[in-house]
């Protein structure tokens, strides 16, 4: 086989990982260029100070998404409900008493991946046993050169296969990549205008060596139109052993630093459950708009905005370049599990393209 003879993949998210996976029981080679110096993208787990998985990334996902809870299966991972026993709170404004509200149990459940989100990539990365992984590697430039593709990194590195798939969100890579030939005026009037889901995003986590929330009857469940924190939920792991919170920040958080932001999340949560939030173990939180996710100032008028738009899902440079990753699909578009249907679509254009290309020696 040519060194060219493989397919050239550019994101290390949940997408471009299982397209790889997928490509592999095709006995497809796969080369992939990570442009940070850890795989998963909008999916990060930290680990706290007792061992606490902390989410800080994609987290959540239903029985709505068949194609993620199948490959949660395939590869032997556990879910388990998200936790909403007791009383859940709404605050409505800073100056009255948060209203009391259930959930009740018989409602569609969301659940959590034991361990935590990262052990979809953790997982399809060691199985993972032709593909060639380099982190650190910046695309710039995909050039269509005959029968295969060049693909080049700001590094001053040049990797040739017969396909290159992107696998970043379409807005970035419309700002990073430069393509020759030029595709259509009507991609590049598209690419820049998709939305990235998360994009600005103020994720936020706790860990705490007790559940003192729930020791009060309270389910860890927060909506607040007050304070810092806006969305939060129990982050107990699913042995019921190791504690904490997750949660998002207002979108004006992301104008402070860490430690300002901090201090506004412990106030928030020890006037709502007492002194016991006041010290944690661990706090992180993540501003979702690093150059990993986001370029520029893009002009989004709506959410999901172009997400699954027709001209994402086909090819070009001659069926040697394709659009991957969650923005791509028309079905849950933003999601886990639009990540996952858009690897499947991607890999089966590729094994249709390669049936149709002579064999090469």
């Amino acid at each position: 086989m040519n060194v060219e003879d493989k397919i050239i993949i550019i994101g290390g998210g949940l997408s471009g990982l299982l397209l790889a996976y997928q490509l592999e029981k095709l006995n497809v080679r796969s080369l992939f260029l990570e442009a940070s110096n850890r795989l998963g993208g909008r999916i990060q787990t930290l680990t706290g100070v007792h061992g606490t998985p902390l989410e800080l990334g994609a987290t959540w996902f239903s029985d709505m998404h068949p194609n993620l809870l199948a490959l949660i299966g395939d590869l032997g991972l556990t879910k388990f409900p998200q936790y909403s026993k007791g009383v859940s709170l709404f605050q409505t404004k800073s100056f009255e008493p948060a209203q009391q509200f259930y959930v009740s149990g018989a409602e569609t459940p969301s659940y959590r991946l034991s361990g935590g989100t990262q052990q979809l990539i953790d997982t399809l990365a060691v199985r993972l046993k032709s593909t060639e992984i380099i982190l650190n590697a910046n695309a710039d430039r995909i050039t269509e050169a005959g029968t295969h593709v060049d693909v080049m990194t700001s590094e001053g590195q040049t990797y040739k296969g017969l396909v290159a798939v992107v696998c970043l969100p379409p807005q970035l890579a419309a700002s990073q990549i430069k393509f020759e030939p030029i595709l259509p005026d009507a991609v590049n009037k598209v690419l820049p205008a998709v939305q990235t889901w998360m994009a600005g995003s103020v994720k936020f986590t706790l860990e705490y060596g007790e559940p003192f929330w729930r020791n009060k009857g309270f389910s860890g469940m927060l909506y607040s139109h007050a304070g810092v924190v806006v969305e939060m939920y129990d982050h107990t792991n699913i042995e019921e052993t190791l504690f904490g919170f997750t949660g998002f920040l207002n979108g004006g958080a992301a104008n402070y630093d860490l430690e300002v932001r901090k201090e506004f999340v412990l106030r928030q949560l020890t006037d709502l459950f007492g002194a016991e939030a006041a010290s944690p173990l661990t706090y992180q939180d993540k501003v979702w708009n690093d150059k990993y996710l986001l370029s520029g100032n893009p002009i989004i008028e709506r959410p999901h905005q172009f997400n699954g738009h027709h001209l994402l899902q086909q090819a070009y440079l001659n069926q040697k370049l394709l659009f991957c990753g969650t923005e791509t699909s028309p079905i849950c578009g933003g999601y886990m599990e639009g990540a996952v249907i858009s690897a499947t679509r991607v890999a089966e254009q590729i094994r249709t393209f390669l049936n149709h290309t002579p064999h090469r020696a």
